[in-house]
């Protein structure tokens, strides 16, 4: 029997689904695919694997708004896409499939991506070859991707800019801008799980794209047919620029800005583990640090690039067991931080000493806030801002992101800006500020700016002149950032901003997490917690898709005796930020609940999983309350906790 045969029955027999059938025959008749994946096709064709059949091909993997992520090694491996693995594990080929990343989508990306800048360029008048710039991880087939969209992006006539190895994501988003480049990309998962890769697009501001530019270019992205893919799928790198070292000093001098107090550092000389997780951190981390003074010990077992992260079961730093060998390391050596970085150096996870000499893990929402205070504190020490704050001065933070961070801008006289989950709204609210600022001096002064080559200060004179001057930007799920000359979460600036923190707090004689302390019994005890519920495949898709409108069509109303009180859909409502700025529509609910708690549901866009965020906040009333008040707090958190998830799931199930 033929394969399109058995793929027929196995229709009829309701083992694949009607959408998988009609991509899987059209790969399968694409006399103009190479041999290899006929092969494999025909390989899970006759093992009858249609649950992998179906997870491979019931979609065309979705090119979101920013860019696209999935598995590129199938959950059954084909015995071609095996071949002989190499060194660090990976098989011979992506996996073949519409829904998984591999050489065809990232070349219909590429194309996609190129089609619309170009006419994005013409449409404003220049001329210019599109300028690409393209970094990659240490995960499977990273390397490869690269070099396939460079040269692909070199056939259409583009010019692309590559690195000569792995670099983190943030040094891509600064080098977009650093080198004038029209959009750039990373190939990375982040900390997602070793059989994942993906493709992250960024525009000519160094963010990730959004509207209009987001919509426009999956709008490309899709009209790539598959048959327009094989003249690019072999590689050419005659004409791609690879950067040298001026390229990481240029982003290493961004990390040296990111210390406000550096001379403390070079005095207090804090010592720290550090793992960056067998990813990109190491490359930029460890340099900067040194250079500020840090004495920085690694850890041997996981300095090694390997997409595999063999050392760990998840290469996420928001994980306890991720940093388990760099606290035993800390242990060894009397270090009194921990610091992790995720593979594409984007998230930084932390532990740090308590007052018993205890190993303490920090969440993020804990660490985004202590690097609130303090760079806000600092700043105004320093007279960059007013003692008594400024609307002219944010942070800017996610909706599910602690609401502590919201109490002490307030206590500093600063306006908070909330914005959707993912750090491309925050670099969007840096590009509106960076315009504003640029139009009223041109307009005032009559001065055209060069701002990337202006310092810190002379940007924050500028921006609360004529704009908003940026202080500090973070989100919950350990992505942090200090200098809006980059426009994404980084990590190895992070790195930086925490050990300044600690060399000052050693100077006070006070460790973190009694200066957390302090914190609370200024604004209130503040506790967050999350949910994750995965649910993988076509199957799970319709999960979390059930999830999101049930949430509509039938609001919750209590959970663990406490009434809903507040319920916001940011799918219909339209929310105005602190800027007077519409809020982009998504499935998106933030719920509150009578006893002052609330929690916010949204979809994961980069894993298969929905996602809840808790936030619970209880008053203090002196030092010697707030141990039964961490206590009672977590008490009633989990109690909450446990009624949503339940419900969650029922509601997957309808």
């Amino acid at each position: 029997m033929s394969t399109i045969k058995k793929i027929e029955v196995a229709r009829a027999s309701g083992e694949l689904l009607e959408s998988t059938v009609s991509n899987l025959t059209a790969w399968a008749k694409a006399d103009y695919l190479p041999e290899w994946v006929i092969a494999s096709i025909n390989e899970l064709v006759e093992q009858g694997a249609w649950e992998e059949l179906n997870d491979r091909f019931y979609r065309e993997l979705a090119f979101g708004t920013g860019g696209m992520r999935g598995r590129t090694i199938g959950k059954v491996c084909t015995s071609v896409e095996q071949g002989s693995a190499n060194h660090s594990g990976s098989p011979a080929f992506a996996a073949v499939g519409s829904n998984v990343l591999n050489d065809f989508n990232i070349v219909r990306a590429t194309i996609g991506l190129y089609q619309y800048v170009h006419a994005h360029l013409v449409g404003i008048g220049c001329h210019d070859r599109p300028r690409f710039v393209i970094a990659h991880d240490v995960r499977h087939f990273s390397r490869h991707f690269c070099l396939l969209a460079a040269s692909t992006w070199n056939k259409l006539g583009g010019q692309a800019l590559i690195f000569d190895g792995p670099r983190s994501t943030p040094q891509l988003s600064f080098a977009v801008r650093e080198y004038g480049a029209h959009c750039g990309a990373v190939i990375t998962a982040s900390h997602n799980p070793p059989h994942d890769n993906g493709f992250k697009v960024y525009f000519d501001d160094g963010a990730q794209v959004v509207a209009p530019h987001a919509e426009a270019i999956v709008e490309q992205v899709q009209a790539v047919g598959l048959e327009m893919v094989p003249p690019f799928l072999e590689v050419n790198l005659s004409q791609v620029v690879t950067l040298g070292a001026d390229a990481d000093a240029a982003y290493l001098a961004i990390l040296e800005e990111a210390a406000l107090d550096a001379e403390i550092m070079r005095k207090q000389a804090p010592k720290v583990v550090f793992t960056p997780i067998h990813g990109t951190g190491g490359i930029s981390s460890i340099p900067a640090l040194q250079g500020l003074g840090v004495e920085v010990i690694e850890v041997p077992e996981q300095a090694e690039h390997d997409g595999r992260f063999p050392s760990v079961q998840s290469p996420n730093p928001e994980n306890a067991e991720a940093l388990k060998m760099a606290m035993e390391k800390a242990e060894a050596v009397d270090a009194n931080v921990v610091l992790a970085t995720d593979p594409d150096a984007d998230r930084m996870g932390v532990a740090v000493r308590d007052d018993k000499g205890k190993l303490i893990l920090l969440s993020g929402n804990q660490i985004g806030t202590l690097l609130a205070e303090y760079r806000i504190s600092t700043l105004k020490e320093s007279g960059v801002i007013p003692e008594d704050g400024s609307k002219r001065v944010a942070l800017i933070k996610t909706f599910v992101t602690s609401p502590m961070q919201e109490a002490l801008a307030k206590s500093h006289g600063i306006k908070t800006v909330n914005t959707l989950t993912g750090f491309k709204w925050i670099g969007e609210k840096l590009a509106d500020y960076e315009a504003e600022m640029k139009e009223g001096l041109l307009e005032k002064e009559g001065v055209a700016l060069d701002y990337d080559r202006c310092d810190l200060w002379t940007r924050a004179d500028l921006l609360m002149d004529y704009a908003t001057f940026f202080v500090f930007g973070g989100e919950e799920s350990y992505g942090y950032l200090a200098s809006d000359r980059v426009r994404d979460k980084d990590a190895n600036a992070a790195v930086v901003m925490f050990c300044e923190m600690v060399a000052y707090l050693q100077s006070q004689q006070m460790t973190v997490p009694e200066y957390l302390d302090s914190l609370y019994l200024q604004h209130g005890y503040f506790l967050e917690s999350t949910i994750n519920i995965y649910y993988e495949g076509a199957a799970g898709s319709q999960k979390i898709a059930n999830i999101l409108a049930a949430y509509r069509s039938n609001p919750p109303v209590a959970f663990s005796g406490l009434k809903v009180t507040g319920f916001t859909d940011f799918r219909h409502e339209e929310i105005i930020d602190v800027d007077g700025k519409p809020i982009p529509s998504q499935d998106f609910y933030f719920l509150e609940l009578e006893n002052g708690y609330s929690f916010a549901v949204r979809g994961s866009g980069t894993e298969p999983k929905i996602k809840f965020y808790l936030f619970g906040r209880s008053d203090v009333a002196n030092a010697e309350q707030l141990s039964s008040v961490k206590v009672a707090t977590a008490d009633a958190m989990q109690l909450v906790e446990a009624a949503i998830e339940a419900d969650a799931r029922e509601r997957a199930e309808v």
